[in-house]
């Protein structure tokens, strides 16, 4: 049964709320113009080189945060499947490359076009698509289907004509790529590029092409103070166990100790008592 919400995705709704939030902010401080990224005047004329790294915080427009919101939402089924452990060491391994390649493109297509793909739009764009690329190779499909348009086909022989179907076949995974086509399609060229690189990066982490982005992990504060408790408790039992043996030992001493003082009979008793007097 598919959980609803974000059950068992925390990781994926703290992006979707920093991403809206963020957002917001920029509109309400009215900071939106210090967002994008462009090659003249930002770098070239005003030398403002920390837009290589902000770029990525925000988004300016309301729909480009409508469509990477839903789309992080459906892809909700990654963190579900890794786990959100795997899923933020993903997110954080690969934000280096998610955030400094697009920019490192734009410069060079920048240099290639003469100058006519300048800007390059705000927002986590790149990282969605990293997500994608995951989304796409690990979510099998359901089902196929086919969309065909009727063709029609010459009569012969006098005969009525007969239609022939060509057409497309989809899966069930098709309406999926919807959103993130409209994502990337919005702010041309610029967020073509993003979209290209973050799929770039995503089958690039598959593929281990990486620099330690495969095997890196976030630490697993969780699991530390639950084995703590789990080795906590051991040693309560231990320690438990270890003051019921003495306590067994020393009832046992004391009933022997009885045992020989009724072997030794009454006379022994007897002569006990005067013992310290001679």
């Amino acid at each position: 049964m598919m959980s609803s919400g974000f059950t068992n995705a925390p990781i994926t709704r703290t992006i979707i709320i920093t991403s809206i939030t963020l957002s917001i902010l920029s509109s309400l401080t009215d900071t939106k113009p210090f967002l994008p990224l462009s090659i003249r005047p930002h770098l070239l004329i005003y030398a403002q080189f920390w837009r290589l790294i902000t770029w990525i915080l925000a988004y300016t427009s309301s729909t480009t945060v409508l469509f990477s919101s839903m789309t992080l939402y459906q892809l909700r089924s990654i963190e579900r499947l890794w786990g959100s452990r795997k899923f933020a060491s993903f997110v954080l391994s690969t934000l280096p490359y998610t955030t400094l390649l697009p920019p490192l493109a734009l410069i060079l297509l920048h240099i290639l076009s003469f100058g006519r793909i300048n800007t390059l739009p705000s927002g986590p764009t790149a990282i969605v698509f990293a997500l994608l690329a995951q989304y796409h190779a690990a979510i099998p499909y359901v089902y196929k289907y086919n969309i065909s348009a009727p063709i029609p086909s010459p009569a012969t022989n006098g005969q009525a004509q007969t239609q022939a179907n060509q057409g497309a076949i989809l899966t069930s995974k098709a309406t999926s790529y919807l959103l993130p086509l409209q994502l990337a399609l919005s702010q041309l060229p610029g967020s073509a590029i993003a979209a290209a690189i973050g799929w770039f990066v995503g089958y690039a982490y598959r593929l281990d092409l990486l620099p330690g982005a495969a095997t890196w992990r976030v630490p697993d504060l969780a699991g530390k103070r639950k084995e703590r408790e789990r080795f906590e408790g051991l040693r309560r039992r231990m320690e438990g166990e270890v003051g019921g043996q003495g306590t067994g030992t020393d009832v046992g001493g004391d009933g022997a100790a009885v045992a020989g003082a009724r072997r030794r009979g009454v006379a022994g008793q007897i002569l006990d008592q005067f013992r310290g007097v001679f």
